[in-house]
């Protein structure tokens, strides 16, 4: 049996190799050619063709003398017997026609084409070149006419590279929502999500802001709650309008946005400055993220403006030297804009690297802000951007938060050659949850200067040593220290309570002497949150009390201040002053409302020729000169002003991606100093405005 299956094995196998040699097709075959390989045989044919009809065509003496140039074509068959016969000759010339026919009547006879092993005829075509052209000619120029093909077809042929970007595409799923980007700084875009934040027993810190995305994606669904702000949109116009972003790509290995920002306000104040007052704001905001890594964001701002008189004045007294009119708080250095107005280009960017979940590091163009409350003591985002290296550490119970500010001091004593002082600043803040319920934080703060050249000093880059020893170590005049003390408390998942307590230039005895030195330079911030007031699903209530003691923030060399651009770095009305801040803020969909209370009292100084006097308000001057007391220094001495400020804001988000509003917002000021002076005099001011804002930076205008 096993014979019989090998037998019948080896008989398939000799079929089917004499099939496969049988079923060949073979051309023609010249006797030179008996060597070559079968494939090579039609290329080895026409060659001996070409060269038996150049080594023997007789170009007729009529077209020589015609100098003629064309070809001839000949068609003929190789017949069964091996026998060459001409069927067609296409040529110009009867005679070239002739000379064909005489050259293929001389070629011998060939071995014949074969199929499936038998002798067949065979077909084919000849262009002749007139004049004569050799085989190598021949092949030459074909060669040269494949290259120059080659050519045009690589000219209009496209590299697949950029297709292939374009098919890595996915679809946009807001990859923002859990990245490392920080989240826009607004004071009412973060009460959207504090409540989930301070829920008794989490274990996150929201004392240093900006926050990332993913630290609060933890508890708070971003995407959740942009889908059910989407809008039945199918058009294109109105999908970018109220639901997404203009640009938005996404691929396994990166994403970015871009969105128009805007700012337009157009309003009316009382007392009349002349016109309407109106801000017109346009800028461009990008934002992506490379890998899970890298995130970044920036945003390039051009501004004209002009506000409410007291706002007005109040940038006015701030400008730099150099002639430009007035620095905005919170935003820059403007020109001056049609006589009285203003113009401004600014900046916000920032780049983010986390390489595991313990670190991040920033470094950016842009503002801070350390506090639980509306206002902070410790430093505040009221002052322009500046460029800073931020450093937070996450581990256990504790946020860890280093930032490293690159600060500037405007003024005329400060500059030189048309160039502003650099003044430097390192800020460190621990935030500890000490049990469920209690958060408690740790600040350390040190400006300096360039003196003696010594730059960004590398003793305050240490992020563990206390700066107070390292500046009396450097010198007791080289820098200003300051330490602060903060608190949060959860009473329960509604309601939390928290504060800070900051210390300018430690001094013991003074600070418990019980006579208010000057020297007592302290400053404090005391507030309550309520969220979902009374059982209304998303009613925020918040009341904060502040106060700065005179003197705080300011320093014998006043380039070493707590300043920047003439701004304070603290609290934004700078020391010399007690505040209480009301404020009510609800949603519903894509309505809001907000309502916010300000009540002061602050001390200014006089300023005057009878009274020149510091009394410790402005941050800007030498408290060792001129200072208007040693002991018994109070809040509220100088020119006593007592200051209320009703703000109501209300309108509609029109599109959640770019935070973009159309609001309407109203303003009351009450300022009534105890004495009027050219600069601080008893004024009421309304200021009522409509516009379309996109809210993604803190604007503030309660001063």
């Amino acid at each position: 049996m096993k014979k019989i299956i090998l037998a019948t094995l080896l008989f398939f196998a000799v079929q089917i190799e004499f099939a496969q040699v049988g079923s060949q097709e073979k051309p023609p075959v010249f006797p030179s050619c008996q060597s070559s390989m079968n494939s090579d045989l039609v290329q080895c044919f026409y060659n001996q063709l070409q060269d038996f009809v150049y080594n023997n065509f007789k170009v007729p003496e009529i077209v020589n003398q015609k100098g003629f140039k064309g070809k001839v074509i000949t068609l003929f068959e190789v017949d069964e017997n091996g026998t060459f016969k001409v069927l067609y000759v296409d040529a110009v010339y009867p005679e070239l026609i002739e000379e064909s026919k005489r050259v293929f009547s001389t070629l011998p006879k060939i071995e014949p084409a074969t199929y499936n092993g038998k002798p067949t005829f065979a077909k084919y075509t000849l262009t002749t070149m007139i004049p004569l052209q050799s085989p190598a000619q021949m092949q030459a120029e074909a060669e040269a006419d494949k290259m120059i093909e080659a050519k045009k077809v690589a000219l209009k042929a496209e590299n697949p590279e950029y297709d292939k970007v374009e098919k890595e595409y996915q679809k946009f799923e807001n990859p923002q929502f859990s990245s490392h980007l920080n989240i826009p700084f607004s004071h009412s875009y973060y009460a959207q999500f504090d409540g989930n934040l301070n829920q008794v027993g989490t274990n996150n810190h929201t004392a240093s802001k900006p926050l990332t995305y993913d630290e609060v994606a933890k508890y708070f669904d971003f995407k959740e709650v942009n889908e059910k702000l989407q809008l039945n949109k199918t058009s294109w116009w109105g999908r970018k309008i109220f639901n997404e972003n203009v640009v938005a790509i996404q691929t396994k290995d990166y994403w970015f946005t871009m969105n128009p920002i805007w700012d337009l306000r157009l309003g009316k104040s009382s007392p009349d400055v002349g016109r309407l007052t109106y801000n017109n704001t346009r800028a461009l905001q990008i934002q992506g993220g490379l890998g899970t890594q890298i995130n970044f964001t920036t945003t390039i701002f051009e501004t004209q403006g002009f506000y409410a008189g007291y706002y007005n004045r109040l940038a006015n007294s701030l400008k730099p030297s150099g002639g430009n009119p007035a620095i905005l708080p919170g935003i820059g250095i403007a020109k001056d804009f049609k006589g009285i107005q203003y113009d401004l280009p600014s900046a916000d960017a920032n780049i983010t690297f986390t390489p595991n979940k313990t670190m991040n590091f920033q470094l950016g163009y842009s503002r801070n802000f350390i506090g639980d409350g509306y206002r902070s003591i410790f430093e505040g985002d009221g002052a322009s951007p500046y460029p800073f290296f931020k450093i937070n550490t996450t581990f256990w119970k504790i946020k860890y938060t280093n930032t490293y500010m690159w600060l500037k001091d405007v003024r005329p004593d400060a500059t030189l050659e048309r160039t502003y002082t650099t003044k430097y600043m390192a800020n460190h803040y621990l935030s500890w949850n000490a049990t469920k319920r209690l958060n408690i934080g740790f600040f350390e703060s040190v400006v300096w200067t360039n003196t003696n050249n010594r730059g960004f000093d590398v003793n305050f880059v240490n992020p563990i040593i206390f700066y107070r020893s390292v500046e009396f170590s450097s010198s007791a005049r080289s820098g200003n220290a300051a330490l602060g003390l903060t608190g949060k408390y959860k009473w329960n998942n509604s309601i939390n309570l928290y504060s800070q307590f900051f210390i300018d230039e430690f001094a013991v005895s003074d600070m418990f002497g019980g006579e208010k030195s000057w020297r007592n330079k302290i400053g404090a911030q005391f507030g309550a949150k309520y969220y979902n007031a009374f059982g209304v699903k998303n009613l925020y209530l918040q009341g904060e009390y502040n106060l700065v003691r005179p003197y705080v923030y300011s320093h014998s060399e006043i380039v070493t201040n707590y300043g920047h651009n003439n701004q304070s770095m603290g609290h934004n009305w700078g020391s010399n002053f007690r505040e209480l801040v009301g404020i009510a803020r609800y949603n519903k969909g894509r309505l809001f409302a907000d309502a916010k209370f300000n009540f002061g009292v602050r001390g200014f100084d006089f300023d005057t020729t009878t009274d020149a006097k510091n009394y410790g308000s402005n941050i800007y001057k030498d408290y060792d000169e001129t200072r208007a007391y040693e002991k018994g220094v109070a809040i509220g001495n100088g020119n006593k002003a007592t200051i209320m400020i009703a703000d109501l804001n209300a309108g509609y988000l029109v599109n959640p991606n770019a935070n973009l509003k159309v609001f309407a917002n109203f303003m009351y000021r009450s300022f009534s100093p105890n004495v009027n002076t050219a600069t601080v005099f008893k004024e009421n001011t309304t200021w009522f405005s409509i516009g379309l804002r996109s809210d993604v930076f803190n604007w503030y205008f309660d001063y």
